[in-house]
């Protein structure tokens, strides 16, 4: 019955409202982020639920959750704290993601006998950052609002090309595709996405800018979010990418083009509040999606990615970061080498990562076993780095306590005021 299933939604929704209020309580006694405990008690029911890929399907994940999340943390982005950073992030998000991808390939192939192009597959998929667990530390810790924007906007534009470069590596496993032709869809995807991006934003910010109904404007702000990755999506580009690009748009030019501080404001608590339950739907359903009971047999092979992962960080932060920091004087100032430690600690994977192997299809070749390496690369950032960032932020130096509520980081207009009461940030 129609109205059954209605009342079913009705009380699973206050049911998943009523754990994410659990979860964050339990989390801040226990000191541990909550979407690691989120993670665990998704583990936890899906023991006892038994839940199959089918009835997650990636798309809740990429279509539903995704937009919202990725145009919530790109509309707070200042321009004026990330174009210093950009170097950094564009490093990291860009020629990071193929090195991640050849190195857990290669790994993979020696140490695991997986074949090359199945190998990358899994590099593609596991290049995809999401660090929101250590960013939930850095507000904790208030940490130095350079050093998070660095990581958040990585993650935005990372998840973006790291999608771009799963979707090229998983049609080439059922039609091979030249190197030349693969990065033709690589730019021709991350530059038509951009297009996208900065039109819908413009066009948001400049309806905004006309109205005079906070209320009207933050329905046009949930348009832009969901709208702009729509219709991204369906002419074949990158939706993450043109909905971080119009986030982006949307925040600076309306600052530019005089949105009112009341604006923005509703925006903060609304788009917060958006924020947390969708952080906490994605990393439940993270937990709920991993079969933990079933990657026992695939340790071995998790192992080397693993350690894939973490070496093909270490070589992008301490080698290439490193690298900017010697030829670029600007980033050398705006990148004291205690950040890249953090920089290093903080490339999480998690939700994206489990979207893409569970939206591999079931003709693709070693589909479990990218699928349950996959899991384990998940599973072992969030249990190992997601629950020891903090010690590491505080073992650096890098915990600062302001007297006011750390509201200095929310909103474009607000990094002024943060960068004055970040003193290590200079």
């Amino acid at each position: 019955m129609p109205g059954d299933t209605t009342l079913l939604l009705i009380r699973l929704f206050a049911v998943f409202v009523a754990v994410t209020v659990a979860v964050s309580l339990v989390a801040r006694r226990v000191a541990l982020p909550h979407s690691v405990v989120l993670v665990a008690c998704g583990l936890g029911a899906g023991l006892f639920v038994h839940l199959t890929e089918a009835e997650i399907p990636p798309e809740l994940v990429l279509l539903v959750l995704l937009p919202g999340l990725i145009f919530e943390a790109a509309y707070k982005i200042d321009l004026r704290v990330l174009v210093p950073a950009l170097p950094a992030v564009v490093l990291l998000a860009g020629p990071g993601v193929f090195v991640t991808g050849i190195v857990v390939a290669v790994a993979l192939h020696l140490g695991a006998g997986m074949d090359l192009a199945v190998g990358f597959v899994v590099g593609a998929i596991v290049s995809a950052t999401d660090p929101a667990a250590v960013i939930s530390s850095f507000r904790r810790m208030h940490a130095p609002h350079r050093l998070a924007v660095t990581v958040e906007a990585e993650s935005v534009f990372n998840d973006g090309t790291g999608i771009v470069v799963f979707s090229i590596a998983a049609a080439a496993l059922v039609e091979p595709i030249s190197i030349g032709g693969a990065a033709f869809a690589f730019l021709s995807t991350v530059v038509g996405s951009v297009v996208i991006g900065v039109v819908a934003g413009e066009i948001g910010t400049r309806l905004m800018v006309r109205l005079n109904d906070r209320v009207v404007e933050l329905a046009v702000s949930l348009l832009v979010a969901y709208g702009t990755y729509l219709v991204a999506d369906s002419v074949h580009e990158s939706g993450v990418i043109a909905t971080a690009v119009a986030g982006i748009v949307l925040g600076n030019e309306g600052r530019r083009l005089g949105l009112s501080r009341q604006t923005f404001e509703s925006l903060d608590v609304v788009w917060e509040f958006l924020a947390y339950l969708l952080t906490a739907l994605v990393f439940l359903l993270v937990g709920l999606a991993i079969p933990a009971t079933s990657l026992a047999d695939a340790l071995p092979a998790i192992g080397w990615a693993v350690v894939a992962v973490l070496v093909a960080r270490a070589a992008l932060v301490y080698g290439g970061l490193a690298l900017l920091r010697v030829v670029a004087p600007a980033v050398r100032r705006r990148t004291p080498p205690a950040w890249l430690h953090v920089i290093f600690w903080s490339g999480l994977r998690g939700a994206i990562a489990v979207a893409l192997a569970l939206s591999l299809a079931p003709g693709v070749p070693d589909r479990i076993q990218i699928q349950q390496i996959s899991f384990g690369v998940v599973l072992f950032t969030l249990a190992v780095q997601a629950t020891t960032a903090e010690v590491l932020l505080r073992r650096l130096g890098l915990s600062e306590n302001p007297p006011a509520a750390d509201h200095a980081h929310r909103g474009p207009g607000a990094a002024v005021a943060t960068e004055r009461a970040s003193g290590s940030d200079a």
